[in-house]
Formats: structure tokens, sequence, C-alpha cells
């Protein structure tokens, strides 16, 4: 059931609301009630829920209708345990949940077809190309993550399949021109480790009207880290400093801190994206 509405404001955005959000619109709602949970029963997903899920991707904007993102979905535990393996910190709940869904940035789909059809296809050399199958997979996915969510299930992404991602390709059988952008699990929320909204930046921090002021961040922002320093304490959760803006920071310090992306790039490369 969704809360009511000034509950799931306060939670988004704490002493920040916008006042003129005083009428939201039902699936707007749903879409405040967003967490990201981490916990998950052992109850199966119901059959068809998969189809469904994937069926709400598929209606996500994509560029040229050039639909350039495929999804791999694992359920089989020795895979999800290899998979985990990969991740290191965020392993446990890809071996708990019943569904784990990776998605794929994919251009091979249109290599093969042009193959086959000996037509040109020089352009997925480019960095463009590229650009445009991670954002269209990026929408897709969050569709897929509100249609779960619309149906009572939790989702959390998992980023740290970037970590490794030739041995993910390799676990996956993905093909040159596909990689793995980032997992998503999928299940029942465990309702013995509940979780909470986390409060995002006030709207002023991030809601520019006509040009960028980047001046006009300055308030908010500092407002907003001291806020997430006293959620993280209240919540237990680990922070490396004060507050948000030394936590965040923390996190893009240097190469130390990307967690073996730093070399991107060169793994993009192997998997067969040319550095155009």
């Amino acid at each position: 059931m969704t809360q009511p509405t000034n509950d799931l404001l306060r939670a988004r955005y704490g002493e920040s609301v916008p006042p003129t959000l005083n009428a939201i619109h039902p699936a707007i709602a749903s879409m405040l009630s967003h967490r990201s949970v981490r916990a998950f029963t052992r109850d199966p997903l119901a059959p068809g829920t998969l189809e469904q899920i994937v069926a709400a991707a598929q209606s996500a904007s994509n560029s040229s209708n050039l639909q350039s993102w495929s999804v791999v979905a694992v359920e089989d535990p020795g895979r999800k345990e290899r998979l985990a393996d990969l991740t290191g910190g965020e392993g446990r709940y890809v071996r708990d949940c019943p569904l784990f869904l990776m998605w794929i940035a994919d251009l091979a789909r249109l290599d093969a077809i042009g193959e086959r059809r000996n037509l040109r296809r020089e352009g997925l050399d480019y960095l463009e190309l590229l650009m445009v199958s991670v954002i269209d997979t990026a929408l897709a996915a969050q569709n897929a993550a509100v249609a779960a969510e619309a149906m009572g299930l939790g989702i959390v992404y998992v980023g740290a399949m970037r970590n490794q991602p030739e041995l993910v390709a390799k676990e996956l059988g993905l093909p040159p021109r596909a990689f793995g952008v980032f997992g998503m699990c999928v299940g029942h929320p465990d309702p013995s480790r509940p979780t909470s909204a986390k409060p995002r930046l006030p709207q002023a921090a991030v809601l520019h009207r006509e040009r960028y002021d980047l001046e006009a961040i300055t308030e908010p922002t500092d407002r907003y880290a001291e806020a997430m320093g006293h959620y993280y304490r209240r919540n237990n959760m680990k922070i490396n400093g004060n507050d948000w803006a030394e936590h965040s920071l923390h996190r893009v310090r240097g190469a130390e801190a990307l967690n073996s992306r730093d070399r991107l790039k060169q793994a993009l490369t192997a998997l067969g994206f040319p550095a155009h």
C-alpha cells in the first residue's frame, strides 16, 4: 500500500519539500516510494513476472528505434554465485534474489544483422553509438524497476558488475560489441529487514530554469550534506567523512576508488568496442 503523499515527500526531501508539490499523481507517488532492497524472501516470483517486466522495459523510449540493449535473466543458483563472486561487497543480494537481471548495452545484434545482409555498419565503431546503447539500456532498466515495484517487488541495481566486465561477458556468453552495464536484483522484500527511502538533494540543487546556475547550488547542497550526515549516522550506515559531500567526494577521489573500473576503456576495447 502506498504511503500518504505528505509522508512520501518528507521521506524523499526531508525539510526541502517544494511547496508546489501539493497534488501528486498516483504513478508519481509509486516512484516516490522507491527504496533499494537488499534482502529478499525465498518466495518465487509469480509466473509471467519476468515477461511483464521486460514488456515494460521495451516500452521505454530509445534512440532511432535501434533498440540497442538486451537483458540476460539469471535464475540458476550456480551462475548467480559466480556472478556474485565478481562483485565484491554486493554479492550477498545477488546470491539471495530469485531473479538477477543483467542489462546489456548491445550493438552485437545490429552488427550481426548488418553482416547477414552485407550492409555497412561502420558507425557502430564510434563512441556515439556506445553512448546511445548505454543510455537506452538505462532507460529500459528503469522502466523495468518501476514495473517490478508496481507489482510489489523490490529491486536494487548492482553497478559492481562493471568491476570485471570481461569475466561477466564470459560467464553470460556475450558476443563482441555487448557490454554488461549493470545488474538488477529482483524479488520479494524481506519484511524483517525493512529499508527506508533515501533523501535526495533539494530540487533547488538540481532544477535550473532557462540556464544552469552553479552558484545557486551552494546553499541547498550544503544543507543537504549536513542532513544526510545525520541520516547516515541515524541508520548506522558506513560513511567516509562527516557528511554527504565528503562521503561522495571520497567515492571519486582517484582511480583507486573506482574498484578496477579505472580500466573500463581497455575492457570495452577488449569487448569489441573500438575507441573512436
